[in-house]
C-alpha cells in the first residue's frame, strides 16, 4: 500500500471535509457511490483511521488544508 493519497482520495475527502455525503460526492465527481466508498477506505487506510472525522484531523495534521 502506498502513503500517499491520490488525487482522487484527497479530492473525496475535501468533500467529505465539507459534511457531504457519499451520494452527493458521487454525483459531484460524476462517478458510483460504491467507488466514493472505495476511495475513501483507501484514504482511511493510508491515513490509519476508521472514520471520516478522524480521515479529516489526520489529513490537516498532515499539513492537507481543504480550503
Amino acid at each position: 500500500m502506498k502513503n500517499r493519497l491520490t488525487a482522487r482520495q484527497l479530492e473525496v475527502l475535501r468533500l467529505i471535509s465539507y459534511g457531504l455525503a457519499n451520494k452527493e460526492i458521487a454525483r459531484r465527481l460524476a462517478i458510483a457511490e460504491n467507488t466514493v466508498k472505495q476511495h475513501a477506505r483507501t484514504a482511511y487506510l493510508v491515513l490509519g483511521v476508521s472514520s471520516r472525522t478522524e480521515a479529516v484531523d489526520a489529513a490537516a495534521a498532515r499539513g492537507i488544508r481543504f480550503d
